[in-house]
């Protein structure tokens, strides 16, 4: 299968803030999912049905639908699966599982918009300008606003903290590379299905490794997991693929940085966990910055 460079017609004016906002609930809302499902069960049992369960649904869409798939592009799908799913998902999973602080975890996953702002210029010649480095910046810092509360260092063994930040590195190299090298014909639906079937099989080894992939059978796993399918998986994943197929990286990404406010509301509306003056001004900075930062 012939791999080139497509350049997409522009896009309508309107759609930009649609799938900015789209992205910003579907990527923070993945914390109310595990909020649910992994009071009762271990990380690799999680990931594994999240993944199993939502590759299984594309999986007669990506067959029925769009372009027959050849060898190629189902090779290529997979690494990036291995790279965006099973790498950035499961490391992040198991720094937590070494100790880890959350909030740590956090913050540095939500750096990635700065890890792909930086790769954009080698890998697909996106330039920032100053401004956009200023808007940069200024994200950045709301970021550590909303985050302040929640930091601590933890006792978890130092490489541990290595693995937040590769994980984070990993999927930020994945999304330039997604971007620069697409597989013709290949509709995000089927590359989304590769991409979940994939970590499916290896978080699977890796609950087997543990013990059992049996799932628990309660009310809140089962809503855990769906959230996790519908918002966290189809919406999210599908929603940044689209954005980076349309817009430069550093416009899709600069979103991210809204995720820690946006999941502090999440977190008041659902589990009432406090908000505080520091969050909300935040946000406000965060805003400002990825105003700048997204600007054509």
């Amino acid at each position: 299968m012939t791999i080139v460079s497509i350049t997409p017609p522009k896009p309508h004016a309107l759609l930009w803030p649609v799938l900015a906002a789209l992205l910003i609930f579907g990527w923070s809302s993945g914390f109310v999912g595990i909020r649910y499902a992994s009071e009762e069960a271990s990380v690799a049992v999680l990931l594994f049905w999240r993944t199993v369960l939502s590759g299984v649904i594309l999986l007669p869409f990506a067959l029925a639908f769009g372009p027959r798939m050849k060898l190629r592009g189902i090779l290529e799908q997979m690494a990036f699966g291995v790279m965006s799913v099973f790498l950035y998902l499961g490391g992040f999973a198991l720094a937590i599982e070494q100790r880890v602080p959350t909030g740590l975890v956090a913050l540095i996953a939500d750096l990635l918009p700065l890890a792909m702002a930086a790769l954009s210029q080698p890998v697909l010649g996106e330039r920032l300008t100053r401004f956009q480095w200023l808007g940069t910046a200024i994200a950045i810092s709301g970021v550590l606003l909303v985050s302040l509360d929640s930091l601590s260092i933890g006792t978890a063994p130092i490489w541990a903290y290595g693995l937040t930040v590769a994980s984070m590195l990993i999927f930020a190299l994945a999304s330039v590379l997604y971007k620069r090298r697409r597989t013709v014909n290949m509709p995000i639906h089927q590359s989304l299905c590769i991409h979940t079937l994939t970590g499916a099989v290896l978080f699977g080894a890796c609950g087997l490794w543990q013990g059992s992939l049996m799932p628990p059978l309660t009310e809140s796993f089962a809503l855990g997991i769906t959230w996790l399918i519908l918002a966290g998986t189809f919406l999210s994943y599908g929603v940044y693929y689209t954005s980076l197929l349309l817009y430069p990286v550093a416009k899709v990404s600069a979103i991210i940085y809204l995720s820690p406010a946006v999941t502090m509301i999440w977190a008041w509306a659902l589990f009432s966990e406090p908000m505080t003056t520091a969050m909300f001004l935040g946000l406000a900075i965060t805003l400002v910055g990825v105003w700048m930062t997204a600007r054509n």
